[in-house]
């Protein structure tokens, strides 16, 4: 899809890599970006449309569907980052939270803005995934687990939108120059660098955006012997 002229909704949009996205979309010609969060108040980007959005609270997301049904870009980013290891006392409870916002969210937000892409002709939605949708790192399981399924989610999804005539995009970064990667001491692509391959792509109507070197390493080891994600 066309992104000028678009209205787009951008979901943890207050800072990181939504922000980025936001400030993208005004730059490329979106006539509207709603930019949603927890707390409304959090944001600041010039231009946009602030908008109240826990996305685990269905009731907000019924609220915001119906409030902007001009939407015909959605963009699921709002994500959290718990790092512990899986086997850990607490560790099913940190992966319940973060399947709650990194995989029921979306799919709860998706259906919410459903019929709303339907209405404008289609449209689009963008899933920000990870490069650990396919392998583990030590202490990042649940969240991998947790992007790893919103991957799948996305897969099916794909599907079913296809039939209303609109295309997701999964996009997977490694490591973003963002609040959430402030303690790793990795390589880190730049938010503006990982948006700009995202919305380059969805432009090229793509299903997926591998967003640098290091993610496409991991994809090209997944048919690897051993496959990447046996290997520490």
């Amino acid at each position: 899809m066309q992104i000028r002229n678009a209205a787009a909704f951008v979901t943890g949009a207050n800072r990181g890599l939504g922000r980025a996205f936001a400030r993208a979309l005004l730059a490329r010609g979106a006539r509207k970006v709603y930019a949603a969060a927890r707390d409304p108040a959090t944001i600041d980007e010039a231009g946009v449309v602030p908008v109240r959005l826990d996305v685990t609270d269905a009731a907000q997301v019924t609220a915001a569907a119906a409030a902007c049904g001009d939407v015909s870009l959605l963009i699921n980013n709002a994500g959290i980052f718990e790092p512990g290891p899986l086997l850990a006392e607490d560790g099913e409870a940190q992966l319940q939270r973060q399947l709650a916002v990194n995989l029921f969210g979306p799919l709860r937000i998706t259906r919410g803005f459903a019929p709303v892409l339907a209405a404008n002709g289609g449209g689009a939605v963008i899933n920000v995934l990870s490069a650990l949708s396919w392998i583990a790192l030590p202490g990042t399981g649940s969240y991998g687990a947790s992007k790893s399924a919103a991957w799948g989610l996305g897969n099916a999804l794909r599907q079913e939108l296809r039939a209303q005539g609109s295309q997701l995009l999964a996009l997977h970064p490694a490591y973003i120059d963002t609040g959430m990667t402030a303690g790793v001491s990795a390589p880190k692509s730049s938010p503006e660098a990982v948006v700009a391959r995202a919305l380059d792509g969805l432009e090229q109507n793509l299903d997926e955006v591998l967003a640098d070197a290091v993610t496409e390493q991991v994809k090209a080891g997944l048919v690897a012997l051993p496959p990447a994600y046996t290997r520490p």
